[in-house]
C-alpha cells in the first residue's frame, strides 16, 4: 500500500494504518537505536518513545523527505536525549560501585577486541559516534545521514573520517600487541 495513503489514514485516526507504518519501520529503527544505545532494554524503550512521538506529530510530517528519514531523525533525537538522561543518572551509580569495590584490582585492561571496540565507539564524541554507527554499522548513505541529522553529506563524511581516525588511535596499541 502507498505509504502516503497510510500516513493520511493514520493522521485521521486509523489504528490499522498506524500499525502498518509501525511494522514497516520498527526493525530498522530498533537496529539503529540499539547500535546507538548499546543496551537492548534501553533500545526497546527509546524505539517505543520514538514511535509514540512520531505518531503524536504525524500531522506535522510534510513529506519533503522520506517518511523513514523523518522517523529516523526522531529516533536519533529520542535516543541521544535518553542517553544523556541515563548517563546523568548512572554517574551516581558508578560512584557507589567504586566505593564498594575499594579492595578489588583496578586493572581494566581487556584483551577482547570487541569489548575494546565497543568502549572506543562509546567514547567517541556524540556527533562522530552517530555518523559512525549510522554509516559503518547500519549502512546508511551520507545523503541519508545528512537528511536525518540536518547536515550536508560532506559534513557527514568529515565526521565519519574523524570518528575512524579516533578509533584507529584508540585501538592502535591493541593492533600493535597482535603484531608483536
Amino acid at each position: 500500500m502507498d505509504e502516503r495513503l497510510l500516513i493520511a489514514r493514520a493522521v485521521a485516526g486509523d489504528a490499522v494504518a498506524e500499525r502498518e507504518l509501525y511494522e514497516a519501520h520498527v526493525d530498522r529503527v530498533f537496529r539503529l537505536v540499539y547500535r546507538l544505545a548499546g543496551d537492548e532494554e534501553l533500545a526497546r524503550d527509546f524505539t517505543q518513545e520514538a514511535f509514540i512521538r512520531a505518531f503524536t506529530r504525524l500531522s506535522e510530517f510534510r513529506g519533503e523527505a522520506a517518511f523513514s528519514t523523518w522517523l529516523h531523525a526522531i529516533a536519533v533525537s529520542v535516543t541521544l536525549n535518553g542517553l544523556r538522561k541515563v548517563k546523568r543518572f548512572r554517574a551516581h551509580e558508578v560512584e557507589l560501585e567504586e566505593a564498594v569495590s575499594f579492595g578489588e584490582s583496578g586493572s581494566d585492561a581487556d584483551p577482547d577486541l570487541k569489548a575494546r571496540l565497543r568502549r572506543a565507539i562509546d567514547a567517541l564524541p556524540e556527533l562522530y559516534r552517530v555518523v559512525f554507527v549510522m554509516h559503518d554499522v547500519e549502512g546508511y548513505t551520507h545523503e541519508e545521514i545528512g537528511e536525518v541529522l540536518g547536515v550536508a553529506p560532506g559534513t557527514s563524511k568529515a565526521r565519519l573520517s574523524r570518528a575512524r581516525a579516533r578509533l584507529r588511535a584508540a585501538l592502535a596499541d591493541y593492533a600493535g600487541e597482535g603484531i608483536a
